[in-house]
């Protein structure tokens, strides 16, 4: 079982499994908080005819690139442009739509398990053939991500991105983080009893919102998955 786990096939896979263990384990055992940027910017304004609840991230951190939901009006309802094929991939395996570092930790371990199973199998994972094997088991890996993640997806969506009781920010007073206008979606940040939280939001008139201006939220979307604001004037 070392040699298969450590061969020169399937080392990479096997570190790379150890420094996710070692994240969550960091995550879990000291509270930490890692802001890592990963950047999905995709675009709902799709001509595919997609049937769905699922979610996407928009220009933001690990944390929250699968925080937000992907209504089916948004979707479908818009009908501009479609999807990029990688787009379309991140939400139907559930990249987006459930914390994306679940998602992909249980993505990279049955990449593994799938690489484990096929190399030692076919007895490749000493051979140059097995490179191959490895790279192709990302496919059984991304069927098992996505069947196994299904079902967390009622579960996660009962929580807001911070994982406590949803906070009502109808009325309250922000700070754009994003420069956003007309569809655009981008984030703001917002000081509640002293709390500091991110949300995501969209103009509600399609007017340009500049970085760091002062907004009013006006209302949420279907789902409450973004906000409608508009500049504040004192």
């Amino acid at each position: 079982m070392l040699e298969l786990i450590f061969s020169e096939v399937n080392i990479a896979l096997t570190i790379f499994v150890m420094v996710l263990v070692t994240y969550w384990l960091i995550s879990v055992i000291g509270g930490l908080d890692f802001d890592i940027d990963f950047d999905v910017d995709v675009d709902v304004d799709a001509d595919i005819d997609v049937d769905m609840d699922t979610g996407s991230g928009v220009e933001t951190g690990f944390e929250d690139t699968a925080n937000v939901e992907v209504n089916k009006d948004d979707v479908v309802g818009k009908r501009r442009k479609p999807l990029k094929w990688w787009q379309i991939v991140l939400i139907y395996f559930n990249f987006v739509g459930l914390p994306f570092m679940f998602t992909f930790t249980c993505f990279v371990f049955f990449w593994w398990i799938s690489s484990l199973v096929l190399t030692s199998f076919f007895d490749l994972y000493e051979t140059r053939f097995g490179f191959l094997i490895m790279f192709l088991s990302f496919i059984p890996g991304l069927i098992f991500t996505k069947i196994f993640t299904n079902p967390f997806k009622s579960f996660f969506s009962k929580f807001n991105k911070d994982g406590d009781a949803p906070v009502d920010f109808i009325g309250r007073q922000g700070i754009s983080n994003s420069t956003i206008s007309g569809d655009k979606m981008g984030s703001a940040e917002v000081l509640i009893d002293g709390n500091t939280y991110s949300i995501y939001i969209k103009s509600e008139n399609g007017e340009t919102i500049n970085y760091h201006d002062q907004i009013l939220i006006i209302k949420a979307s279907e789902g409450n998955t973004y906000y409608y604001v508009q500049h504040y004037n004192f």
